[in-house]
């Protein structure tokens, strides 16, 4: 059951369900309608106090979040999240999502999403330590590596792993990879901090190759790309190594547009200053060396980069949830975007999606987070692997695994896509919104099935 408060939720749970229902899946094995009621309805949700004490010693009370959604591939998997918005509806969203992203890696993985509306910007290093102790208090008790595996998020990164896996440690004396996204000297996996960033360009450079018949790649290709954090910055970097240009990044103040395009030097000042929350127009003020000359940049405050970037071939959405709305959508699209691969989580809005997939014809092929994104978690289930095996894998071993994994997960969606179209316009490019939605689903109901989950 869906709640009318839950907006966000609501929006995941209808992209699946229509992607579904407007396929052949029900008509050809009608006994997949009966998963979408027990599937779209967590295991469990827990909701929790967590009561810490800032540098002045007040207390200081936040509400924390597990949402644990489905357990048949694996123990449940998905970030932590500290963030103002973060509130149940949000949650359920991304755990939803993170069922079916989950599943399209291949690997042994449930889904689930948690964290709290503790916002860590302006805080100092000794709070946001009390505050993760205070969480894991509450949350040591639910997670396991066999259980529950938590990763980062939004406002999560190296450092509030490290507290809350040390916290967990001294609370369960128990060593175990119980987080993923740790630190190379204690369990963490090469490659992981790039692999949202790097998979998404994989998985658009098999766009690339199959809408071309191999005759095109990322090389001269001008992109466009929202958000500077993590995942923007790695998909960034893997862009220009592969010879095309980024036009743009963003924050949520505004967005720096790049004629000549941004540089390594650029990403690598943006990093360095966003892990102090710095803003992009503070950072272009302190950097000015860097962001002058040939390699300048225009900041536009309050605005998003997509309908700024001028003629652009590729757009990779990778800030927060519905951050490309209907109209915006319409200017990439006349800006002649081909390509569109969501880094971030449902990143874009309803309408927006609606655009992309009304242009198929023409030549617009758009990607949904749960497949382009996917690389983020598969190397978390990557580092699960090493941890229990207690071993650590080379950068390139890593990579290759991750490149592999993305690879074919855009088969597996384009086959399925194919499989199970209802369309049959000759010379349009199939539906990857479908495609990954329904594999995604196919492998979970299949799991349940077996388990008694469903019959």
């Amino acid at each position: 059951m869906v709640l009318p408060y839950e907006p966000e939720f609501q929006q995941a749970y209808d992209e699946l369900v229509s992607a579904v229902e407007d396929s052949t899946l029900f008509t050809e094995q009608p006994k997949y309608k009966k998963v979408i009621p027990v599937a779209s309805v967590p295991e469990r949700v827990i909701q929790f106090r967590v009561a810490w004490e800032n540098d002045k010693g007040e207390i200081e009370v936040n509400n924390g979040y597990r949402v644990q959604f489905n357990s048949a591939l694996g123990p449940y998997k998905g970030g932590l999240r500290f963030h103002p918005s973060v509130n149940l509806s949000i949650l359920k969203f991304l755990g939803f999502e993170q069922i079916f992203k989950n599943a399209l890696t291949g690997l042994s993985m449930g889904g689930g999403k948690g964290g709290s509306d503790f916002n860590p910007k302006g805080r100092t290093d000794s709070e946001i330590r009390r505050f993760c102790v205070a969480f894991m208090r509450q949350l040591a008790r639910h997670i396991g590596p066999d259980t529950d595996v938590p990763a980062g998020d939004i406002g999560v990164g190296g450092r509030e792993i490290g507290f809350l896996f040390g916290a967990y440690k001294q609370m369960r004396n128990h060593w175990a990879g119980v987080l993923t996204g740790k630190g190379l000297s204690w369990g963490g996996s090469l490659i992981r901090p790039e692999a949202t960033g790097y998979g998404c360009v994989y998985y658009v450079e098999k766009m690339i190759e199959k809408a071309t018949n191999g005759k095109e790649t990322f090389a001269g290709k001008r992109v466009a790309i929202s958000g500077s954090g993590n995942v923007a910055q790695y998909a960034a970097l893997k862009v220009i190594e592969l010879g095309g240009t980024v036009v743009s990044l963003s924050d949520s103040k505004g967005a720096i547009i790049s004629k000549n395009g941004i540089t390594k030097e650029q990403v690598a000042a943006i990093a360095a200053a966003k892990i102090q929350f710095k803003s992009l127009e503070e950072i272009i003020a302190e950097s000015a060396s860097v962001f002058s000359g040939e390699n300048s940049v225009e900041y536009l405050a309050g605005v998003r980069p997509w309908t700024k970037v001028g003629q652009v071939d590729v757009a990779l959405p990778s800030a927060t949830q519905n951050e490309v709305s209907g109209d915006e959508a319409k200017a990439l699209v006349e800006a002649g975007c081909k390509f569109i691969a969501e880094g971030s989580n449902m990143g874009s809005t309803k309408e927006a999606i609606e655009v992309f997939e009304a242009n198929r014809a023409s030549g617009v092929w758009y990607a949904p987070g749960k497949a382009a994104n996917c690389g983020g978690v598969a190397v978390s289930g990557l580092e699960m692997a090493q941890n229990s095996a207690r071993v650590q894998w080379t950068n390139e071993e890593v990579d290759a695994k991750l490149k592999d994994i993305m690879y074919t997960c855009f088969d597996n969606c384009y086959q399925t896509a194919i499989k199970y179209s209802t369309e049959k316009t000759e010379g349009t490019l199939p539906s990857l919104l479908k495609g990954a939605n329904i594999a995604g689903f196919i492998k979970v109901a299949d799991a349940m099935f077996d388990q008694g989950d469903v019959f």
